[in-house]
């Protein structure tokens, strides 16, 4: 392989494996001219697969042969004690060697967590990953984090995510200063655990970080802040909330076509507006959650993921790589760190 980006692709993760993974690795080759893939999987399958696209093995495209998986139901320290063999393991220990720049997986979210924990390490001041995902807004979206990593934070973690999470959002997003908010109870000083009002206070101390005090879920998708900061029994429940809704919202829609209108213009007009607002909260569009934290960058897809979903997880982690997310972290984590040693 030469120049460009490198991505790795655990290809046989997900409930629908290389069905879902090579046909969306195809198209986001047909997209970047200069990215390189390595599908990391039962090669036998993968190319079975690629006669079935009715595609050719492209010259940007490698394949590095294993049977071993990691199931969704494996406990997640299985991984490290007999499934180092396996796509997932092997495709994040690409990003270690320096190979690739990102990977990305659909699989066991614990599994992947381990072995990135295992293989990349966290980046210095940074004491556990977190998980970040994309909020849909109704002017633009945010992010948030921690969704799922950690279910118990303490103020200085719930700090480290911030600053996490302002890099990311400042270099994919071209934003000179992220705002950072709070995920609480109520926007008052006096709510919330003792650990979001700690976690307040010390960022209110950090002028590198854009604090703009506290957010309500009520109040998370009108575009107050573009990143919102929890633990990560919070932001699960928070996240999986939400994606019930654009479910019911989806399936209402659907009634509402199928009901019609009573004139040929209003019909068609009805069709477009719902079309328009299912392309809009299409949770597809959202797919691929980074793993913050960690000296290398891993998206997580979700697990039953289409091919289209599976193609913007990719698109995520083309992102990281060329901004070096990682690295951008660990310069924002130093600079706060010697900041704090002078000023003590």
């Amino acid at each position: 392989m030469g120049s460009g980006t490198r991505i790795a692709i655990d290809a046989m993760g997900g409930e629908s494996g290389i069905r879902v993974t090579v046909p969306a690795s195809l198209r986001a080759l047909k997209s970047h001219p200069d990215l390189q893939l390595t599908l990391v999987g039962d090669s036998r399958q993968i190319e079975t697969e690629l006669e079935a696209c009715g595609e050719q093995l492209s010259a940007r495209l490698t394949l590095l042969h294993t049977e071993a998986v990691v199931r969704d139901d494996d406990k997640p320290t299985r991984v490290l004690r007999d499934r180092t063999e396996s796509s997932m393991y092997l495709a994040v220990k690409l990003v270690e060697q320096g190979a690739v720049e990102a990977c990305v997986s659909a699989g066991n979210t614990g599994a992947l967590l381990l072995s990135g924990r295992h293989l990349l390490k966290t980046i210095r001041g940074i004491e556990k990953p977190a998980i970040l995902a994309t909020i849909p807004g109704a002017n633009r979206n945010c992010y948030l984090l921690d969704v799922g990593a950690n279910v118990d934070c303490k103020a200085a973690q719930l700090v480290q995510f911030a600053v996490m999470g302002s890099v990311l959002a400042e270099s994919l997003d071209g934003l000179r200063r992220a705002r950072v908010a709070l995920l609480n109870i109520g926007v008052e000083d006096y709510k919330g655990s003792e650990q979001v009002k700690t976690a307040a206070a010390l960022l209110e101390e950090h002028a590198a970080i854009n604090y703009v005090g506290y957010v309500e879920g009520s109040a998370l998708f009108e575009g107050i802040a573009d990143v919102v900061v929890c633990d990560g029994f919070v932001g699960n429940v928070t996240i999986k909330s939400s994606a019930g809704v654009v479910g019911v919202i989806n399936q209402a829609l659907s009634e509402i076509a199928a009901a019609g209108s009573d004139s040929q213009q209003g019909a068609l007009a009805q069709a477009r507006l719902v079309s328009e607002l299912q392309r809009r909260v299409d949770p597809s569009q959202f797919n691929g959650a980074s793993l913050l934290g960690l000296q290398g960058s891993i998206i997580k897809s979700h697990g039953n993921a289409s091919a289209a979903g599976f193609q913007f997880a990719i698109e995520r982690a083309i992102k990281e790589a060329r901004h070096n997310v990682p690295g951008l972290i660990a310069e924002k984590v130093a600079e706060l760190v010697e900041i704090k040693a002078k000023s003590g």
